[in-house]
């Protein structure tokens, strides 16, 4: 059987490895209906060239397959830069937030305390990203979603720093 030193931290990280790649193929697939291949809106790219107008084999290929596949949307509706939003501020807040988790599970915190804060930022994670690309704007899942990341930022941090400063005592 294996043993693995930190079960608590690894399964966050799984966790909410799932939860980055739900929001990429989330982000994916908004692309593929809007074709909207960089940026967030049309306008973005309404400077950039059209690939399918004169396609290589490639690029032809793909764009028949998702034609048969995916809906084409036929206005910007703001929904694209909401999903790439909701990854993009995932992937800037989960990796220091989980390496917190996994910092304190190394130094033998409290178990209780790592089950508050993976459950929370898990919890924070899924709930912001549904208020994001749900809502513009304001939306209850997008501030449960900060409040309680900013809670696993806080206590995270603060728990760190006490056990490197009584670390660093000893």
């Amino acid at each position: 059987m294996m043993n693995n030193p930190v079960p608590i931290s690894t399964l966050f990280i799984g966790l909410n490895g799932f939860i980055g790649f739900a929001l990429s193929y989330i982000v994916v697939m908004e692309r593929t209906r809007t074709r909207v291949w960089h940026g967030e809106s049309e306008a973005d790219t309404s400077n950039q060239q059209n690939y399918l107008e004169n396609p290589s084999k490639w690029a032809a290929f793909v764009e028949s397959y998702t034609q048969k596949l995916v809906a084409t949307k036929t206005s910007d509706d703001g929904v694209l830069q909401r999903k790439v939003r909701a990854f993009g501020n995932f992937m800037e807040y989960v990796p220091l937030a989980l390496l917190f988790i996994l910092t304190l599970e190394f130094m033998n915190s409290q178990v209780w305390l790592l089950w508050l804060l993976g459950s929370a930022l898990t919890v924070g994670r899924v709930a912001h990203g549904w208020g994001v690309i749900k809502t513009y704007g304001p939306s209850p899942g997008r501030a449960i979603g900060f409040f309680l990341t900013w809670f696993v930022y806080l206590v995270g941090a603060g728990a760190c720093v006490l056990y490197g400063t009584i670390g660093v005592l000893q």
